[in-house]
């Protein structure tokens, strides 16, 4: 019974490429936390104001929208290991600037904002090409355990990060969190060299608007992708709240909790990805999405309302148990449905399901914070996200009723995975 609980290891076992990337992936979310939390820390130092702060997803907004769009085309037109490799190294660039700005006598203020809005463009670009890279090397009945293992990375990095994070900051101060980050994107790159070349179709066209359209059309084609992305979008829109912990620890009177509070939601994930081995088995992904998401709102809004620091962090860790159950739902279904010709393209789109609403979440959780006070823009924001989830599943019952052993485009893109041409672009 133990067994059938652990993670799925067969993608690990299959597929050398994935290995790389996982590993990759995990030394990268590791150096990228640490500037995930110094960074917003260094502008709220700078500047004591929760507004300031929140604008950073005002700033990522436009670069995440106009190069997700662009570096979706571009991962179904170039090679997409070419593509992840230029990206991380540019993210190690702009990690360097941030490490240049601390060491000056007086940092400055806008240079956070120019990183911020840079790294959104180069994350544009870059997931796209990694998204769609993973259903050609995972085989099709592999992709949800493909999707979990993954997310485990992800928990790993995003547990261990903002609590080194956190401490690193507060006695080594901010140059030497962007020290680290700078290390581990260097480690990266090395590692990214080594993954096996991965081209384009031969009748692929160059990044166009009108592919991008193509793009688009299909997804707004298939009510399971719009029912995917609508219920991501509107639950990191309404309860989002990370921008804000800084404020939430000060009003608990609990400054040494802030770097738990960004890992407790990364130790709830880590909880079902480590019992993960059980989603292999399940076929009903749509109800993952929307089960999942209606858990993190329900979870956020609680944490708004607690005053026990331990009750709020416990509340987190929930929060992030159903945001990973919602993102493996959707992830399986993105990699099990869409044509490889069109992986990139819609892989696009997702980064901005999933990327554009923290960015916007972050923005009305400190507006909000500033108006109404932060507890109430915590606890507010929960309750709109579990309202809008059941309006979204409501309106699109296809989503809940989604079978990946059913549907009609899961069994197109199964058969274009076992067929000799997919065989050989899967790389299995």
């Amino acid at each position: 019974m133990t067994s059938r609980l652990l993670p799925d290891l067969s993608p690990w076992r299959s597929s050398t490429d994935f290995r790389l990337l996982w590993i990759q992936g995990l030394i990268t979310y590791f150096g990228s936390f640490m500037a995930l939390i110094a960074l917003p820390l260094q502008i709220k130092d700078l500047t004591g104001s929760p507004l300031a702060v929140g604008a950073m997803g005002a700033v990522e907004l436009v670069p995440l929208v106009v190069f997700g769009l662009y570096g979706g085309a571009l991962a179904d037109s170039a090679d997409r290991r070419r593509v992840i490799l230029g990206t991380e190294a540019g993210l190690g660039l702009l990690a360097v600037v941030l490490l240049v700005n601390a060491l000056a006598p007086d940092p400055a203020l806008w240079p956070l904002y120019v990183v911020a809005a840079g790294v959104s463009a180069l994350a544009g670009l870059q997931r796209p090409a990694l998204d769609a890279l993973m259903a050609r090397i995972v085989p099709h009945d592999q992709l949800t355990a493909a999707a979990a293992l993954n997310s485990l990375r992800w928990q790993i990095g995003a547990i261990a990060g903002p609590a080194m994070a956190g401490l690193v900051v507060a006695y080594a101060g901010h140059a030497t969190a962007y020290t680290v980050t700078v290390v581990t994107f260097a480690v990266s790159v090395l590692l990214c060299l080594r993954l096996a070349a991965a081209p384009p179709a031969q009748d692929a066209q160059k990044p166009s608007l009108r592919g991008i359209a193509e793009g688009a059309r299909y997804a707004w084609s298939r009510p399971v992708l719009l029912g995917t992305y609508a219920v991501d979008l509107a639950a990191m829109l309404f309860a989002f709240p990370n921008t804000i912990f800084p404020f939430l620890a000060d009003e608990l009177d609990a400054e040494w909790s802030l770097g738990l509070m960004y890992a407790a939601g990364a130790v709830g994930s880590l909880v079902l990805g480590l019992t993960s081995g059980w989603t292999s088995r399940v076929r009903r992904h749509g109800l993952f999405v929307v089960g999942g998401a209606a858990v993190w709102g329900l979870a956020i809004a609680a944490a708004g309302w607690f005053h026990n620091v331990w009750l709020v962090l416990c509340c987190l860790a929930v929060a992030g148990a159903g945001d990973m159950l919602s993102g493996l739902g959707r992830s399986t279904i993105w990699n099990q449905t869409i044509p490889d010709e069109l992986r990139g393209r819609l892989a696009g789109i997702e980064v901005l399901s999933y990327s554009l609403g923290p960015q916007l979440g972050q923005v009305r959780a400190g507006a909000m914070a500033g108006w109404t006070g932060t507890r109430s823009a915590i606890w507010t924001g929960g309750v709109a996200c579990v309202a809008s989830v059941a309006l979204l599943a409501a309106a699109l019952p296809k989503l809940l009723t989604y079978d990946s052993g059913t549907d009609e485009d899961a069994a197109r893109r199964r058969a274009a995975s076992t067929d000799p041409a997919g065989v050989q672009a899967s790389g299995v």
